[in-house]
């Protein structure tokens, strides 16, 4: 009897929470509709001017019209979830897709042929990080933040990155509006610099995928070249993104060694102004490490003087992102010819579509107060960075033979 009434209750808990889900889904998608439906109408707009202008594409338009609506009409917090959204889960979805433009032995290959490059450039990078942070007085975990986000993959590198080395949440911020304006300027620059120099679409690929941060603008940058392009730049940019497990491995080793003082408590609550001003890619990192204010007595000191987080394997597979397993899953499905030809070009249309609905959320989102906050001294550390790690791609794909 016992159990048929716990089993009853359980019947009932089930019913019970199932419409709350449904609420609770329904809930988020009528939060996530407004800013969606906002980038979803800029790329619209992107997509009919890239038509009548092939060269900038779709998604630079996005870019720069987002960009401007957000220092004109300044779009306020209702429509801030779908945006983050949309600049996020959307561009992963389309970075997935591309990979129906592959197969996996054409993936294996390109990879592997881009490694010399690519780990040169990560080396320069991590080698004028050191240089050029000493020399401007930029130190400690904002410039190593930088230097990750230039090095490998923007935002996602310094997401991972911070809790690592217990970066505070004003380093993370102003590291992330660095890399973000030099994400924008390599979509609008890098392109035209291509064709200066006749550059081929698998050398620009490499260009795109060693040279540039985050991966939207990868996408974004290579698409405006070419399809060949972008596929190469996919799978340079997938490769390079792997590079977050030793670097995070390496520091976290380091942060072990290095004797911290206990953290105090105004060291641990992010100010107001420090969690506002970071852009929506850096808020897993911020987030992690907010405790409310007014609530540090409530925290153990155990907790406030724990040291940097571990590096576990369970952590480590967190670094890998999902949607370069899903990339490879959709290139190892198209290897076998599960995806017949005729879907190739409707696939590659959506996926382009998806970025500049992507990149016209990220215009849309533009901070332009987490510029300023950052100052002078971070901005020239990221512009010389981004300088010397485009020079060096050029330089060791002309070394290499594949420029």
């Amino acid at each position: 009897m016992t159990a048929l009434h716990q089993s009853s209750a359980a019947r009932a808990a089930g019913h019970a929470s199932a419409p709350a889900g449904g609420k609770s889904l329904r809930g988020r998608a009528r939060a996530i509709a407004p800013g969606f439906a906002l980038a979803l109408a800029v790329a619209a707009v992107a997509t009919v001017v890239g038509e009548y202008v092939p060269l900038v594409g779709s998604a630079v338009p996005g870019a720069v019209i987002g960009a401007v609506i957000a220092l004109t009409v300044k779009p306020g917090a209702r429509v801030a979830l779908g945006l983050k959204w949309a600049s996020t889960f959307v561009l992963q979805c389309s970075v997935v897709l591309l990979g129906a433009q592959l197969s996996i032995g054409e993936a294996a290959r390109v990879g592997v042929s881009s490694l010399p490059v690519m780990l040169g450039t990560l080396a320069v990078c991590l080698g004028a990080t050191w240089l050029f942070g000493r020399l401007l007085g930029v130190l400690g975990d904002l410039r190593t933040l930088i230097g990750v986000g230039t090095g490998i993959c923007g935002g996602s590198a310094i997401a991972a990155v911070s809790p690592v080395i217990e970066a505070a949440s004003t380093d993370v911020a102003y590291a992330i509006s660095t890399i973000f304006l030099f994400n924008i300027t390599a979509v609008l620059a890098f392109p035209l610099l291509g064709h200066a120099l006749g550059m081929s679409q698998q050398s620009f690929g490499l260009f795109a995928g060693t040279a540039v941060n985050d991966t939207s603008s990868v996408v974004a940058t290579a698409t405006t070249y070419g399809a060949a392009a972008t596929s190469h730049a996919v799978v340079v940019k997938l490769v390079r993104t792997l590079m977050i497990i030793p670097i995070c491995l390496g520091l976290a080793a380091l942060a072990a060694r290095k004797p911290r003082p206990a953290t105090t408590a105004a060291s641990t609550v992010p100010t107001a102004s420090a969690t506002t001003a970071a852009p929506a890619p850096a808020a897993s990192a911020a987030s992690a490490a907010t405790v409310p204010a007014g609530a540090v007595a409530s925290v153990p000191a155990s907790q406030r003087q724990r040291g940097p987080a571990r590096m576990s394997p369970r952590r480590v597979l967190k670094l890998v992102p999902w949607f370069l397993i899903g990339f490879v899953l959709v290139a190892a499905v198209n290897s076998v010819g599960i995806i017949p030809a005729a879907a190739h070009g409707p696939l590659q249309h959506v996926s382009v579509f998806l970025v500049a609905v992507a990149l016209s959320a990220i215009g849309l989102s533009t901070n332009v107060a987490a510029l300023r906050k950052a100052g002078s001294k971070p901005l020239l550390l990221g512009a010389l960075l981004w300088i010397t790690v485009a020079a060096a791609s050029l330089g060791l794909q002309a070394l290499t033979g594949t420029l």
